[in-house]
């Protein structure tokens, strides 16, 4: 009886010091956790920062729960987007074209933060940091097309601000900080491969993470930075319209589509063939071919010839990439990738392998027997997955974040790569120390 009832007093004793115990573990984070959030404020307002009161944050274990249905999607993740003078972007938008062209998804990605859920005011509770630089709308005078020579110079200066101003730059190298860089070779800023490689990505972004739509499956000096292959831009007002007069579905009276740069003759731009030579090769061995209706220039209502076509050529230009890869999917029509080594956008949300067609470089003179073999085959399968709708909003961009839109997946993305973020990582750097 003795034994028994010093025994029951010791095991009371035990479970007391661990209850206390417990609780000071729980007391003493939350100690440091407000440390935390004190000395990690913002030293100035100057960029137009607008801050809200941390005790407005429902703050649980260091994770901002949202009260909606994204909540578990995002996990909590928090954008701040700098409040930059007007001439790093909006001065762009006197232009239309702008916010319309296959590289404008700089322009819609940022227009969707300003509306999302995830963004906060106050840059001190953010994940990241987003930078909203406009380099695509320099249009050129003489031939029409973005001419982003100086976008180096831009965004170093947009750097110089936002360092100058907050000390959020500074803190991480700019390694929680978010670019767009929508063009040809992404960061790299030239539409020319080798001029881009030996340029190489600037030195004050290699730590950043770059969204941009160059991406391929080799080692590449543009793309040896944290990035996230995105789709070029297409506007979905222009898809809709499309769609609304000719349904996916609906009878598709060409074979094979292609409308865009061919040349007959290539020219050789300093030892560079356009295409490497494969649009040429594919009017010359097809242009009298009557399943290939192919036109050498574009026109206006030329989204009305993709709805009516069976199979889309997505043949590469200077870069892998083509803004065609969304047109055709966002159409109904089956990508023809012909890009060696090409990684696509945002492949972890679209199924690229059970929606298009891949046929390499060398083998575009076969182009014609491998499509008839699709057509004979599986044709039915693809198209029964390409035109679920989930794969053609997975890669439109829209005004606001739209579930399971192209921003929605970017967000994903960026969820992923937490672990960039400085204030997650100190709140689980600290919670380590007292468990």
């Amino acid at each position: 009886m003795y034994r028994f009832t010093k025994t029951k007093k010791l095991t009371r004793t035990r479970y007391t010091f661990n209850h206390i115990k417990f609780v000071l573990l729980i007391i003493t984070f939350i100690f440091f956790f407000i440390t935390f959030i004190s000395i990690d404020q913002p030293t100035t307002i100057s960029l137009k920062t607008n801050l809200i009161s941390q005790s407005e944050s429902n703050l649980i274990a260091g994770v901002v729960l949202r009260q909606n249905h994204n909540q578990n999607t995002f996990k909590g993740l928090k954008i701040y987007v700098y409040e930059l003078p007007a001439k790093f972007n909006t001065d762009w938008l006197s232009n239309n074209r702008c916010s319309n062209h296959l590289f404008a998804s700089e322009v819609a990605i940022h227009k969707s933060l300003l509306n999302s859920v995830v963004r906060t005011l106050d840059p001190s509770e953010a994940d990241f940091l987003f930078v909203p630089v406009y380099v695509s709308c320099n249009f050129n005078t003489s031939n029409g097309f973005p001419s982003i020579g100086h976008a180096r110079a831009l965004i170093s200066s947009a750097i110089d601000v936002i360092s100058s101003e907050l000390p959020f730059w500074r803190r991480s190298n700019g390694s929680d900080h978010v670019f767009v860089a929508s063009h040809d070779y992404g960061a790299c800023f030239h539409a020319m491969e080798d001029r881009a490689v030996a340029n190489g990505i600037p030195e004050f972004m290699k730590n950043s993470i770059i969204l941009q739509t160059f991406g391929v499956k080799h080692r590449h000096r543009c793309q040896d930075v944290e990035h996230v292959v995105i789709p070029p831009y297409v506007s979905p007002e222009k898809v809709w319209s499309t769609l609304m007069k000719s349904p996916v579905n609906a009878r598709r009276d060409i074979f094979v589509f292609f409308r865009g740069k061919m040349e007959i003759h290539p020219k050789n731009v300093s030892g560079r063939f356009y295409s490497k030579r494969v649009r040429t090769e594919i009017l010359k061995k097809y242009g009298n071919d009557r399943r290939f209706y192919l036109k050498r220039h574009r026109f206006d209502g030329y989204l009305t010839e993709i709805v009516r076509s069976v199979f889309c050529l997505c043949p590469l230009g200077w870069a892998p990439w083509s803004p065609r890869l969304v047109e055709a999917v966002a159409l109904g029509c089956v990508p023809v990738i012909i890009a060696d080594g090409i990684r696509l956008p945002l492949e972890s949300a679209v199924p690229w392998p059970e929606i298009s067609v891949t046929v390499a470089e060398k083998d575009v003179g076969r182009l014609a027997g491998i499509l008839e073999n699709v057509a004979a085959s599986n044709l039915s399968l693809i198209q029964k997955k390409l035109w679920d709708p989930k794969v053609r909003e997975a890669l439109l961009f829209h005004d606001d974040v739209e579930d399971g839109d192209a921003t929605w997946h970017i967000l994903v993305e960026l969820v992923i790569r937490l672990d960039r973020s400085h204030r997650m990582s100190r709140v689980f750097n600290q919670l380590s120390r007292y468990t």
